[in-house]
């Protein structure tokens, strides 16, 4: 371990700001869609970044929690940005924050972190496991040039393939089927009870994808970190470059308080601690220290 700086630096460029409720509805088992209106300068937001979200006019809790995008859509007229995000009900924030209806106030502050890669690959994988798929449906529609983010003005896709493989404890907590469907070249689907697809984890769809030649293919992965340790070992057995996104609770997400800190090996072999919010949340899979 070679310890952290102690070299202050700038705080990255983010937009805090008080939003309402436009939508708000249940996805799938325990999992939200909140789709609030947002300033014209959450565009800029990229695949794998994120937001912090806080309830308005209530100190408990106090501190905000990390969603990743998931959708900006535009207004018809192309002047309102509406951002999306999906998150499961399982603590106080969550509890709350699942009670919020159209018209109430939402506090946000963000884009924060860094994006998936958009270099160019044939076949792009993303994996993802539980509420790990939120940041994949602007992956996808990016990767196929569907859709553009970051404030392109056209569509530059980047992948001639983009799969998906997709699990969870059983269908109903499978959310966005029919969204990723259209967004992605194909959909392999895994539930732990066999409810829906094959029987088994999503790191049982992956040998097929994976086989034959390495060149040209990526993995982009979310979801628990067992699930993504495992994904990172595929990916290295088959000698496939892989990213992750992980899911370090953050307290304020610009890089001030150290709460989210992961061990990321250095280029000496050494192990360092590196800030979720601020050198990721995306990272090297091969570069994770992961116990």
């Amino acid at each position: 371990m070679t310890g952290m700086s102690n070299v202050a630096e700038p705080l990255p460029k983010f937009d805090f700001f008080t939003s309402q409720v436009y939508s708000h509805h249940l996805i799938a088992k325990d999992t939200w869609q909140l789709t609030v209106l947002a300033p014209i300068s959450v565009r800029r937001a990229l695949p794998g970044q994120f937001f912090m979200v806080r309830i308005a006019g209530t100190n408990d809790p106090l501190i905000g929690r990390a969603l990743a995008m998931y959708d900006i859509q535009m207004s018809t007229q192309g002047t309102q940005p509406y951002l999306s995000v999906v998150y499961t009900v399982k603590g106080k924030f969550t509890r709350m924050l699942s009670t919020r209806s159209v018209g109430d106030a939402i506090e946000l502050w963000g884009p924060l972190g860094n994006a998936f890669s958009d270099r160019s690959v044939d076949h792009l994988i993303l994996v993802a496991g539980g509420v790990g798929q939120t940041p994949m449906l602007s992956l996808a529609n990016a990767a196929l040039g569907k859709r553009s983010f970051g404030l392109q003005h056209q569509t530059q896709p980047f992948a001639k393939r983009v799969s998906l493989c997709y699990g969870a404890r059983s269908k109903n907590y499978l959310a966005g089927l029919s969204e990723f469907e259209a967004a992605c070249s194909d959909l392999h689907i895994a539930t732990e009870d066999g409810s829906l697809g094959i029987h088994g984890r999503v790191t049982d769809l992956l040998p097929s994808l994976l086989e034959g030649n390495a060149l040209g293919k990526r993995i982009a992965c979310c979801g628990p970190e067992p699930m993504m340790e495992a994904v990172a070992s595929l990916a290295r057995d088959y000698q496939i470059p892989c990213e992750v996104s992980l899911e370090t609770p953050m307290a304020c997400g610009i890089g001030i308080c150290f709460t989210c800190v992961a061990k990321v090996y250095q280029s000496d072999g050494e192990w360092d601690y590196k800030r979720t919010c601020i050198e990721g949340p995306i990272f090297d899979a091969g570069k994770i220290c992961w116990h």
